[in-house]
């Protein structure tokens, strides 16, 4: 028999949640042919057999959380499917010896902890519903309890507690209803949808940088008349030559780029007692995905033009939207931009990417009367707010400022941006 195990994904990655089995038991596989979506904290990633042969087993369920290296499906030889009699009598045979053989590992273990022998399936389903699985009942002729002996024990509770709240007090009410939240007595109408993995990601993350980071945000207005100038006279001849249309990312990243360099300390991060000065740009660019915002990276963006910065920026999106980002996309970054005037946000305060200590927002264009020139002129201009949140503990008011303020004259003068690359 073949083992198939979770293979290594990244440094920060040790586990994963199996998103979706794209083969069951007793389906053929070729070698190279991917057998399941894995969702890990940042991306899914698909699961390939590194031979061809018959599904055997598959050792875990749906929604079920599996660590690198452990084994997760096992098959026997043969890219056909055809397995003869005699072989398949002789995998039946070795299949019952490992099964038993770890069953009588995992009863050893199991008694050591005074627990009866179950999956670590059934065990991690028995911690989400709170049940004690020495009250399960189990099915396996072998005494091993699985995922649908815990989930059968969870329903007949369920039915027991019905039963119990239809028992009334003496003022005609049911006195353990008289506990329950108006939610829980509101169940017909509510969905309980579980959060995907990268969702319960992304919500640790944003809680875990409003509590570990001193986070101040800063605000600032851009005026757009001479960037949208730009792009309306270079549009067509730029997407003639480049094949990619000149957008408001590759100015804005640029200009970031630009003010990094003038004020290093937003393209750093905080290491225990020691600030890590990046001297490179690695530049991410949030996107809102179906699952949820991801940040892939821009690499080396101060050394691409603003069609390299445009391409790049298309292709990373791209893959976002049909769910081929991989893990080199996402990892790294030195600094964040994220543009929810795409969705028509007019002001926001964006949350750190951390470990990075700056991420710029960018909002809505909207005209407004603006005074211009000394005369007092006063004129209307698509006008932008733009936001920086940072790390107040290594960047300090006066340098976010100003970050703030040498971006707004970079888009202000794009001729300049332009000249300075």
């Amino acid at each position: 028999m073949i083992e198939i195990k979770v293979p290594e994904l990244a440094e920060s990655l040790t586990e994963g949640t199996i998103g979706e089995w794209l083969k069951k038991e007793g389906d053929s596989i070729e070698k190279g042919e991917a057998i399941l979506e894995l969702e890990t904290d940042k991306v899914n990633i698909e699961v390939t057999s590194e031979h061809s042969g018959v599904i055997k087993e598959l050792l875990f369920q749906t929604g079920d959380t599996v660590e690198v290296g452990q084994v997760i499906a096992r098959l026997a030889e043969g890219g056909s499917g055809e397995v003869t009699e005699e072989a398949d009598d002789a995998e039946k045979v070795e299949s019952v010896e490992e099964s038993q053989s770890e069953e009588k590992s995992a009863a050893q273990e199991d008694t050591k902890r005074n627990q009866p022998v179950a999956s670590p399936a059934a065990r991690k389903r028995a911690r989400e519903l709170g049940i004690d699985l020495n009250e399960v009942s189990g099915r396996d002729p072998l005494g091993r309890l699985r995922v649908e002996d815990v989930d059968a024990h969870q329903q007949t509770e369920e039915k027991g507690s019905g039963m119990k709240e239809k028992t009334t007090s003496g003022n005609g009410k049911s006195a353990e209803k008289g506990t329950k939240s108006h939610v829980d007595e509101k169940d017909d109408n509510i969905e309980r949808i579980k959060m995907s993995r990268r969702r319960q990601t992304i919500a640790k993350r944003l809680v875990e940088a409003q509590q570990r980071a001193a986070m101040l945000t800063t605000f600032n207005e851009v005026d757009m008349t001479a960037v949208m100038d730009l792009r309306s006279r270079r549009k067509d001849s730029f997407y003639n030559k480049h094949g990619v249309k000149l957008g408001f990312m590759s100015f804005f990243t640029k200009a970031v780029i630009g003010a990094l360099k003038e004020f290093p300390l937003l393209n750093a991060e905080i290491q225990g007692d020691e600030i890590l000065l990046k001297k490179f740009y690695d530049i991410g660019i949030a996107v809102s995905a179906e699952e949820g915002l991801v940040v892939p990276v821009v690499r080396d963006a101060d050394k691409l033009s603003f069609a390299g910065i445009e391409k790049e920026i298309g292709n990373l999106s791209e893959k976002a939207k049909t769910n081929k980002l991989g893990l080199q996309d996402l990892q790294g970054g030195t600094f964040t931009i994220t543009n929810g005037g795409i969705f028509g946000s007019l002001f926001s305060t964006p949350i750190l990417n951390t470990p990075q200590v700056g991420i710029l927002g960018m909002h809505s264009i909207q005209k407004r009367p603006i005074v211009v020139d000394d005369n007092d002129t006063v004129e209307v201009r698509p006008m932008m707010y733009i936001a920086l949140s940072y790390d107040h503990r290594i960047v300090d008011g006066k340098d976010a400022v100003q970050f703030l303020v040498r971006i707004k004259q970079l888009l202000e003068d794009p001729e300049d941006l332009l000249l300075e690359g």
